[in-house]
């Protein structure tokens, strides 16, 4: 059927006066708080490993441990969530996240410090699917784009000046910002539990949503690409990036330990401004739009970052990567939440989903520092560039997940 000039148009990003739900508001908030203490710590945590007399790859480690955990728990935080909401679980996952890292601050040695930084794997899984499923849950489908934009923007806020202020906060001892995260994951477990509304997010009345069969979403060639991307962003954007970058920019570049606090802020800008218009523009167009060209520029830079031999390009190579982040990110969860729905719970798809990338950040780090020690850096990050490319790959084939993009264009 022939379609009429209106339906042809191209899609245009309006703007949109609405203002965010108030409980999408406190999820910003916390979200804010939340990356603020992380970026403390992520400049040091490599660093901090090296003091105990181990190589890359142990410091490594001590990344995918976080991540290994968090993949063991996963689906016991799924059912957490149907039993108790998801406030309560999310919550509670800050509080454990808070112990565990202040508990990282008092290690006296390498082991230690492993088993304390392992523990707070299975509180961040709890508070990142149930912020994940309270999104869904709370955001209007045809704004999805516009709210998982707007929650990695408070993410990145966070990261950019997290970083900054942890390597600041380093040169007063690498044990201070660990107290400092912990402090900061305190006061967002306050936020949200007193300020975000417990309708349908508290105790049984949570679970009379119904679920999505996992078995259903796999049938989803949008939802199988999603897990495939999910995988490798965590390999590079949660694992890589976290764990390698720093040890790159002292051992190779030679520089201050400040200098890698600063890369994760500049891929921060990098990323922030894309996400200036990524959330709505995925709402006009669609997810696919967004996320090949995303997942392709972050991977082209990655792998460069490996070939660079001073600063400046190192900088630049960074903060493009970070634009690629931001382009994708937002389409990625908005690619989930349209295969989910909004009337249904989506507990063990959104798990599967998390474990992937989980998986990608515990794989990554390790293979990039064996990498590193054997071969150099540059296949480090070479390595790195390609599985992400392999992953823009998979979604070409894959459905267009957005339901909305009509609606959003004819606002």
């Amino acid at each position: 059927m022939p379609q009429s000039p209106r339906s042809a148009e191209k899609p245009r990003i309006r703007p949109d006066r609405e203002p965010l739900p108030r409980d999408i508001k406190v999820m910003l908030a916390a979200a804010f708080l939340i990356a603020l203490g992380f970026g403390l710590v992520a400049p040091v945590l490599p660093q901090f490993a090296t003091t105990f007399d181990v190589g890359a790859t142990a410091a490594a480690v001590i990344v995918s441990i976080f991540a290994f955990m968090r993949l063991v728990f996963a689906p016991a935080g799924g059912a957490l969530i149907g039993r108790f909401g998801e406030r309560n679980v999310y919550v509670t996952g800050l509080l454990i996240v808070a112990a565990s890292t202040a508990a990282c601050a008092f290690a006296q040695n390498y082991w230690q410090l492993l088993v304390f930084r392992g523990l707070g794997g299975a509180g961040s899984v709890m508070f990142t699917v149930a912020a994940m499923g309270l999104l869904i849950r709370l955001a209007p489908p045809e704004r999805r784009g516009r709210v998982s934009g707007a929650y990695a923007s408070a993410f990145l806020i966070g990261s950019v000046l997290g970083p900054v202020v942890g390597g600041l906060l380093a040169g007063f001892g690498l044990r201070v910002p660990f107290l400092a995260y912990a402090g900061a994951l305190l006061v967002a477990a306050l936020v949200v539990r007193t300020m975000l509304s417990g309708a349908g997010t508290d105790g049984p009345e949570a679970g009379h949503a119904p679920a999505m069969p996992l078995r259903e979403a796999l049938r989803d060639s949008a939802y199988r690409a999603a897990v495939f991307s999910s995988f490798g962003n965590g390999w590079v954007t949660f694992g890589v990036r976290m764990a390698t970058i720093p040890l790159f920019a002292t051992a190779v570049l030679q520089s201050r330990p400040e200098t890698a606090a600063w890369a994760l802020a500049v891929f921060a800008v990098g990323n922030a401004l894309a996400l200036t218009f990524s959330g709505r523009l995925s709402d006009a167009w669609g997810r696919k739009p967004l996320l090949v060209p995303g997942l392709a520029i972050t991977a082209v830079a990655s792998g460069g970052i490996g070939l660079t031999a001073d600063l400046p390009a190192f900088f630049a190579a960074s903060a493009v990567a970070g634009f690629g982040s931001g382009l994708l990110g937002p389409a990625q969860q908005a690619a989930v939440a349209d295969v989910i729905g909004r009337g249904r719970s989506g507990g063990k798809v959104l798990a599967v989903f998390q474990m992937a990338a989980d998986t990608g950040a515990i794989i990554g780090p390790v293979v990039a520092g064996l990498l590193a020690d054997q071969l150099g850096y540059g296949w480090a990050f070479g390595i790195t560039g390609g599985v992400l490319l392999v992953t823009a790959a998979a979604w070409l084939p894959a459905r267009e997940p957005s339901k909305h993009s009509s609606v959003v264009a004819e606002d």
